[in-house]
């Protein structure tokens, strides 16, 4: 009776074993919290902008009460701006060590011809103004995505649709634009973001500020007050720039680094 014991352990041993040199293995993405440029001009920089999304806001709120859609669409060029001197002025370079993009890039090796030196100079070393550009971009592209989702939160759906798409590009431009230009279009790091895993710092301290503060700003809407502010979605768009602002700036300092 023993013997036999013995030899299924023995058996299922081995099977195991044999499972476990077949079977895949799927990388773990561990993100790092995005490290801010340790330049003057860029520490300066990252304390100025948020006052000065801030200053916009605040000249831009009585034009957003009286002309939602107008005072929106006139904006957003002005937040694009001014999130892309951001990027390119405080975020490390695109696929430096201190993005915070995940895991190592393995070194290739030199093609015939072409200079060790030369290699290390340009490699890993991506235009900043193009990649501010581009995330610019994927960001707009992502709107009509985000358009959807504030639908299906309860956003008018048969009115006020240049309301909800103007406020779901701005949501986009200010919370997600960071994100893209650090880590791209790496899946692996997005699903680590989109699952809360992310390390806080000033990007991912965005996300959560805006989106948090965007649904928050819903709350006013309802009550009975009958005050021009409440129209859509005005209250909506001031928890955006408010939570962006300070999740932005306390994820940077207070609660860098950590995790949830």
């Amino acid at each position: 009776m023993s013997t036999t014991l013995a030899k299924g352990a023995a058996a299922r041993a081995q099977a195991q074993a044999a499972f476990s040199k077949t079977a895949p293995v799927f990388p773990v993405t561990m993100l790092r919290p995005v490290q801010i440029r340790s330049t003057p001009l860029a520490q300066a920089a990252r304390h100025a902008l948020p006052a000065l999304l801030a200053v916009l806001f605040g000249a831009r709120f009585r034009a957003l009460v009286a002309d939602p859609s107008s005072a929106m669409a006139t904006a957003l060029p002005l937040v694009a701006a001014l999130q892309v001197a951001y990027a390119i002025l405080c975020l490390p370079a695109p696929g430096s060590t201190q993005g915070g993009g995940g895991g190592a890039r393995k070194a290739q090796k030199p093609r015939p011809g072409e200079s060790i030196k030369k290699r290390g100079a340009d490699a890993g070393t991506p235009n900043a103004v193009a990649t501010s550009l581009l995330s610019l971009v994927l960001s707009l592209l992502v709107s009509p995505f985000l358009y959807v989702a504030m639908i299906l939160f309860g956003a008018p759906f048969l009115t006020h649709s240049a309301h909800t798409f103007l406020c779901a590009a701005h949501l986009a431009v200010l919370a997600l634009f960071p994100l893209f230009f650090v880590h791209g279009v790496d899946g692996s790091a997005w699903a680590v973001v989109g699952s809360f895993g992310a390390p806080l710092d000033e990007t991912f301290g965005g996300l959560l500020g805006g989106v948090v503060g965007a649904w928050l700003g819903a709350v006013p809407i309802p009550l009975d007050w009958d005050r021009e502010w409440q129209r859509w979605p005005v209250t909506i768009l001031c928890g955006l720039y408010g939570g962006y602002i300070f999740g932005r700036v306390v994820g940077g300092t207070l609660v860098w680094g950590k995790s949830f």
